[in-house]
């Protein structure tokens, strides 16, 4: 074993490794090179493809993990040793290769078992000017920076944190791409809703909806249903008809607003268990203001003023203790999963 020592002996060797990364990449999109882009019907072939690929089990997830944390460590020791300019041994530059393998392994097998989450995901976006593929890639960046930032250690499960990741990819992305004028990420969101909402009426009224029907679903103006109408400026019909054969439309690969999809089910479920434990560190006071104020378990959120009136205090304490609490799961980098569990009701 070599200690504190790390990667290649000359630049020729960087690089090689540096061919390597990027072949690791790469691999990852090769799965969405297999999808044409003639037709929706190849992401039938797309989905036989990713669902060939097992699921981790927890215990494999973690070697996984570790594997990748490893090469973390192995990058900070190789600038050390660039700046001795002392060379590596053949035994030192086989014990360093040996750890990056590992690594670009695990990280391949982190990235492919976790693509039907990302799939899962993307199905929530389809309707939002944006090519489905591309939303999917961008689905998939956005997990291969998980795959990067995961740290083992905190204890969460890497699908609960590759959401966040995987769904902050895409929105960005929708909102940066999808339009000439950039539209805000929260306005992406909304614009979303409202074509559900709008998918759900047609299927109970069996017409097409009235802005005013479409509001009182939403609990907004009619007015407010038109401004968003206008932002969006790419309506798509849901009848469009896909596929080589055409006999398929649009509307068959919108996920269905009001059932959960069972991945994303149980990513939710863990997600809840992971804020349950994170807010089990703080203290009585400090759980009930966070779940008041972001509006935790579906409720809706609640000013300082309205908290203030439930413990009988002022605003600004009750500011203060919001805000040591948030200091507390800041510190355990557990407070932005309360933020997007709070964004996703």
């Amino acid at each position: 074993m070599v200690n504190d020592l790390s990667v290649f002996e000359d630049i020729s060797e960087l690089k090689n490794y540096a061919k390597d990364t990027q072949e690791l990449l790469m691999k990852e999109k090769h799965f969405s090179s297999k999808i044409s882009v003639h037709g929706n019907d190849s992401i039938g072939i797309y989905l036989k493809e990713i669902g060939q690929v097992n699921l981790l089990k927890p215990e494999e997830e973690y070697e996984l993990a570790v594997m990748v944390d490893a090469e973390k460590k192995a990058r900070l020791d190789y600038q050390k040793l660039m700046s001795s300019q002392e060379p590596l041994t053949k035994e030192q530059m086989d014990y360093f290769q040996d750890i990056f393998r590992k690594a670009d392994f695990a990280k391949s097998k982190l990235i492919e078992s976790n693509l039907r989450l990302v799939f899962s995901i993307a199905k929530k976006y389809n309707n939002s000017g944006m090519h489905f593929l591309d939303i999917i890639q961008e689905g998939n960046m956005g997990l291969m920076k998980a795959v990067e930032k995961f740290d083992f250690r905190k204890g969460n499960k890497f699908s609960t944190y590759a959401t966040w990741w995987i769904r902050q990819a895409i929105t960005r992305a929708i909102a940066d791409q999808s339009r000439t004028i950039r539209i805000p990420v929260h306005m992406v969101e909304t614009i979303n809703t409202m074509l559900k909402t709008q998918r759900s009426l047609v299927q109970k009224l069996k017409r097409e909806p009235t802005d005013q029907e479409v509001a009182f679903a939403m609990n907004v103006t009619a007015d407010k249903i038109q401004a968003i109408k206008k932002i969006a400026q790419d309506p798509l019909s849901l009848e469009k008809p896909i596929g080589e054969e055409e006999d398929s439309s649009l509307g068959d690969l919108i996920a269905d607003g009001d059932v959960l999809d069972p991945m994303e089910y149980a990513s939710k479920e863990a997600l809840i268990r992971e804020i349950n434990q994170a807010l089990s560190t703080l203290t009585d006071r400090e759980e009930q203001v966070i779940r008041l104020r972001f509006g935790l378990w579906n409720e809706q959120p609640k000013t300082l003023e309205e908290v203030g009136h439930v413990f009988q205090v002022t605003r600004e304490r009750i500011r203060q203790i919001e805000s040591k609490a948030i200091q507390k799961l800041r510190s355990q980098n557990q407070f932005e999963l309360i933020k997007y569990y709070a964004e996703l009701q």
